[in-house]
């Protein structure tokens, strides 16, 4: 931390009381009331007592919450203007005493004291990793990729060509329409790891061999999986799609035939998708028992509530041009000009400044928050109830036996 904090160095936030801020007391009773909540209040106070120390703190260095203790003296209704404001009274060492309020239009609503640490951003890192893996579900944000700068290793349901500064990867189960299975999940993994390790690769073009871009998760392997199995894969498929934002590639999604499903996901993972007029898009895991058990916070940013409620419930795949309307794909090109569009794209990104464009796809990808980045957790165990019910079963059953189903939960 710089010597240039002192004593007395102030800070004030202001924040609207939104309805994500507000409890409702009462539930919806006539006698009941929505208020600024008291954790929004605190935050409030904490977040204005992190501006006054941001101006000082080294690079690599951060501030974060050691101790609060808070009188909430006053309720502020929902759209009231609130104000927090943190001084600093006392500096020991990298641990920085605040005294803090919270005022409305009205009242000092709150006020406290508060004790902030200043951390170094990499041992805190890598303490939180430690911890991360003796928990199940938890999640390292951003998502923790280790860089492999070595050769990239053999595989067997990917295939990866060169090509001076782009990548093609091609997914090569063609006989199972390029389903994701294990091993393609634990090669999507390393090949993760090896674009992160070597970022003189650029842009990466993702496309599939055969008749179609990808069929989505492996049904069959799936009716094999056991609960504990299965949460593993699907967490592991989420993350290794999340993961696409923190490489330091652009990756272009080239679709032709179908992309369902888990596959559906994989392309509108990528930073841009051309499809091929002959291209499908859909979300037809409804149709075999489940929910998508990833990605459905990321389809909503790209194509709305409606169309989101539209391909999840119905299960019914759309046409490229659709998916075009949607907002779900970038360009719709006959068959033949596929391929060579999404070269074109990636030349083009090879004359832009390689710094500029890394940072630009950073923040873009930042800018929503967190919450998109952690709704596969909640994906994943709705996933897991039904799979566990007669109705999956069943779709598993009539995907095997090229069938149509016939829900015994109907």
């Amino acid at each position: 931390m710089k010597t240039t904090l002192q004593t007395g160095a102030a800070a004030r936030l202001t924040w609207q009381v939104s309805a994500e801020r507000a409890i409702a007391l009462g539930g919806s009773a006539p006698e009941g009331a929505a208020v600024f909540s008291t954790p929004a209040m605190i935050a409030l106070m904490e977040y204005a007592a992190r501006e006054v120390l941001a101006p000082h703190l080294e690079p690599g260095e951060e501030s974060v919450g050691a101790q609060v203790s808070v009188e909430h003296l006053a309720a502020t209704p929902v759209g009231a203007t609130v104000v927090g404001e943190a001084v600093v009274t006392r500096i020991e060492g990298r641990l920085v005493d605040f005294e803090i309020t919270a005022r409305d239009e009205a009242d000092v609503i709150g006020r406290g004291t508060h004790r902030r640490a200043v951390i170094r951003l990499e041992r805190f890192r890598e303490r939180l990793r430690e911890k991360v893996g003796r928990i199940a579900g938890g999640v390292l944000m951003p998502l923790d990729v280790t860089p492999q700068p070595g050769p990239l290793p053999e595989l067997g349901t990917l295939r990866v060509e060169l090509d001076g500064a782009t990548a093609m990867v091609m997914l090569q189960r063609p006989a199972k329409r390029n389903a994701v299975n294990r091993q393609m999940t634990s090669e999507w993994e390393q090949v993760n790891a090896w674009l992160a390790g070597h970022p003189e690769v650029r842009v990466v073009i993702v496309a599939g061999a055969g008749e179609g871009f990808c069929a989505g998760d492996d049904v069959p392997e799936v009716g094999t999986l056991s609960q504990e199995e299965a949460r593993d894969l699907s967490l592991r498929q989420a993350r290794m799609y999340l993961a696409w934002e923190e490489l330091p590639q652009v990756l272009i999604a080239a679709v032709h035939g179908d992309a369902l499903g888990g596959g559906c996901v994989l392309a509108y993972s990528c930073d841009f998708r051309i499809a091929a007029h002959d291209a499908r898009f859909g979300m037809p895991e409804i149709r075999l028992g489940w929910p998508p058990g990833y990605g459905v916070a990321q389809l909503t940013a790209l194509v709305g509530k409606g169309r989101a409620l539209e391909l999840c419930l119905t299960g019914n795949p759309i046409s490229a041009r659709s998916a075009l309307e949607y907002g779900l794909v970038h360009e719709v090109v006959p068959r033949v000009r596929l391929l060579p569009t999404a070269r074109k794209l990636a030349a083009q990104l090879l004359q832009l400044p390689a710094q500029a464009l890394r940072e630009t796809k950073r923040l873009v990808h930042r800018d929503e928050g967190l919450r998109p980045k952690l709704a596969h957790l909640a994906d994943t165990e709705a996933y897991l109830r039904c799979l566990a019910l007669p109705d999956a079963q069943e779709g598993i059953a009539a995907f095997r036996e090229k069938r149509p189903p016939q829900f015994p939960g109907k």
